[in-house]
């Protein structure tokens, strides 16, 4: 700091401290009382008009009375060498009665002490003010210095307790790591076979797959230091504090090699350069040209690995993603029923399960579940059997987290008039018995027309295996599903209602993909519509019309021929299942909740013939709807937002 400018800026704060001093002092002064003679004093006593006196310190509080009006009250000032005097005098008054009373306590210099005080209390703030203002300035070089600083997490490799044995349901994964191991192991025999191993490697996978476990369990297998660092934390609002950090990373990382630097979410730093999603940003763009400059300047030995981890890699710049960079890609996928098992034995451990609970049974009623989901599914379980006071998990406190867990809470306490729950039990009684009647692979595991999460009412339906492929009469078939719950309205009461609403957008949907996405009309046939840019992982970002006015009316004509046909269909399926219909339904409005045997012994008592379950051998699925939600006004309701959550809901 320059000396000359730091003592013209004390200077500033010392005039303007010694100017508060004076005021302060010249305004204490101005709001003393103003001081009268003693003479004056003593003509007021012995007039006899004063009828009572109180010495106050140095203050004389003097009542007067007057034969016109009230008494009048004064406050005179008195010097303190006058108060001897002053004293003598009141004795005297009051023996000779020209005052009836006085009273009289210590002096102390209060008003003295408290502008010492006053004073003491703002030299000591201006002082604390100009140490604070200072030490900021004087810090401004270090903080410029350290705010380009990363901001990477470095875990002690010592302490890294997480392997491979740690990560179950992705045995392809870890075989895809496992040579990255060995090369922070063994790196000379790679090198002397003239073997480069990947600079990077980019792990690609929906939320909750385990892409961060994975990058740790490498570290911890490899026993090197292992850099954690989020995309977001590079970019800030200062231009160039991005690319710095970027720079002082892989400094660090070269002195720490070999070593692994694993960036989480690298889509906040590396999505497309240039116009596109989101807009151009400089400093984010100098951030990522800075990554790229860095990751080129890597030897092809030095020991360093880069790994990150995206859940949305179509927005990621090429250039991130040419060979030389993150040379491999490694998706994890959610986990399959195989997975899903070994992962439930990696969570339980610790957790007191029953004897009887088969983790595979458990595994085949979650199908679709991610790592990160059986780890809540587990712990949700523990949680109500801790409520309910038991000392072991059982599989009914499993079975009922899993509903808890895709669904929610179930809502007993909501009040819902009779006419109300006659509705939801009817409409879910329409898409249980058309699930059992139309599809090939699922059965109803449970009914219920209890409030839960979002939807006044749900049918639960489990698939004997998992599916990966879908034919076109396993899609109509889910239409028709979709469409139950409101053809029973339609057959019970005459009318329709909004709670069928997500139902319709869900049967929609799919009548829709298999014209533009499958190729799965007959008008048409094996064409496809539309383009589609996935930024997450399994959802669709936006849809482009890429043909004609025409072509588009045609579309709607098939979507509107499948949606009809699958209704048609279901109003006469539940016509002829009208007897079941309304023995589900009342059945529904006794218990509130049946189970799938329940449900499977009632239909069996009313259809004998029905076609046999499917063999279950795997995972599950559930249905929901909400046709007992509060009926939501369809003015206040956006066109393109559902108006109570589906009651079909995937186990």
């Amino acid at each position: 700091m320059n000396p000359k400018k730091s003592m013209s800026g004390m200077s500033f704060y010392l005039v303007l401290l010694v100017v508060i001093i004076v005021i302060s002092m010249t305004m204490s002064r101005l709001t003393q009382p103003q001081t009268i003679s003693l003479s004056d004093l003593i003509a007021k006593i012995d007039s006899g008009t004063v009828s009572e006196v109180v010495v106050n310190g140095y203050t004389l509080e003097v009542t007067e009375t007057s034969e016109s009006g009230p008494p009048s009250i004064y406050n005179k000032q008195i010097s303190p060498m006058w108060m001897p005097d002053v004293y003598t005098v009141l004795e005297e008054a009051k023996a000779n009665g020209k005052i009836q009373s006085f009273d009289y306590m210590e002096p102390t210099d209060f008003t003295a002490w408290a502008n010492i005080i006053l004073i003491l209390v703002m030299i000591v703030g201006m002082g604390a003010f100009i140490w604070f203002s200072y030490s900021r300035q004087a810090g401004d070089g270090k903080n410029a210095m350290t705010f380009g600083r990363s901001r990477a997490k470095l875990n002690d490799p010592t302490k890294n307790k997480v392997t491979f044995q740690d990560v179950a349901g992705a045995d392809e994964e870890k075989e895809e790591l496992k040579e990255i191991v060995d090369f922070l192991k063994n790196p000379k025999k790679y090198s002397e076979i003239g073997a480069k191993i990947p600079r990077g490697i980019l792990l690609v996978g929906s939320p909750g797959t385990g892409k961060t476990l994975l990058a740790k369990a490498v570290a911890g297998e490899a026993g090197v230091p292992f850099f954690s660092i989020s995309g977001s934390d590079f970019v800030e609002m200062f231009v160039g504090v991005g690319a710095s950090r970027v720079r002082d990373l892989f400094d660090t990382a070269k002195k720490n090699s070999p070593c692994i630097i694993f960036i989480d979410e690298i889509d906040a730093v590396g999505r497309h350069r240039g116009a596109g999603l989101g807009g151009g940003h400089d400093e984010r763009e100098q951030t990522l040209n800075q990554l790229l400059v860095e990751m080129d300047g890597f030897g092809p030995n030095e020991g360093v690995i880069i790994m990150a981890a995206t859940n949305r890699p179509d927005i990621l710049d090429p250039a991130l993603l040419r060979p030389g960079r993150f040379d491999r890609r490694v998706t994890v996928m959610r986990p399959d029923i195989k997975g899903r098992e070994e992962i439930l034995k990696v969570h339980a451990r610790g957790k007191p399960l029953d004897a009887a609970i088969d983790l595979r049974e458990i595994a085949k009623i979650t199908p679709g579940f991610t790592g990160a989901d059986l780890a809540n599914l587990l712990n949700e379980a523990a949680l109500l059997a801790a409520r309910k006071g038991e000392t072991v998990i059982k599989y009914e406190d499993i079975s009922e987290a899993v509903f808890k867990v895709m669904i929610g809470p179930e809502k007993k306490s909501r009040i819902i008039s009779e006419k109300e729950r006659r509705l939801t039990a009817y409409h879910e009684a329409g898409h249980a018995i058309v699930l059992r009647t139309v599809s090939e692979t699922d059965k109803v595991e449970r009914v219920s027309i209890i409030p839960a999460g979002g939807a006044g009412g749900y049918t639960a339906h489990k698939p004997h295996e998992d599916t990966y492929y879908a034919t076109r009469s396993h899609l109509v078939a889910a239409i028709k599903i979709a469409l139950g719950g409101r053809a029973a309205e339609e057959l019970a009461f005459g009318e329709i209602s909004t709670g069928a609403s997500s139902d319709l957008q869900s049967c929609n949907s799919i009548a829709r993909d298999m014209i533009t996405k499958y190729g799965m009309s007959e008008k048409l046939g094996n064409l496809v519509f539309g383009s589609e840019g996935e930024v997450f992982l399994g959802k669709d970002y936006g849809h482009v019309q890429n043909y004609s006015e025409k072509l588009a009316g045609i579309i709607d004509d098939e979507v509107k021929s499948i949606i009809d046909a699958a209704y048609a269909d279901v109003l006469n399926l539940l016509r002829e299942a009208r007897a079941l219909l309304d023995a589900l339904a009342e059945t529904l409005l006794e218990k509130e909740k049946i189970e799938g045997n329940e449900f499977e012994a009632l239909v069996q008592s009313y259809v004998p013939g029905i076609r046999p379950l499917p063999q279950s051998s795997t995972p599950a699925k559930v249905e929901a709807e909400t046709p007992s939600e509060p009926l939501p006004s369809t003015t206040n309701q956006e066109p393109d937002q559902p108006v109570a959550q589906s009651d079909t809901i995937d186990l």
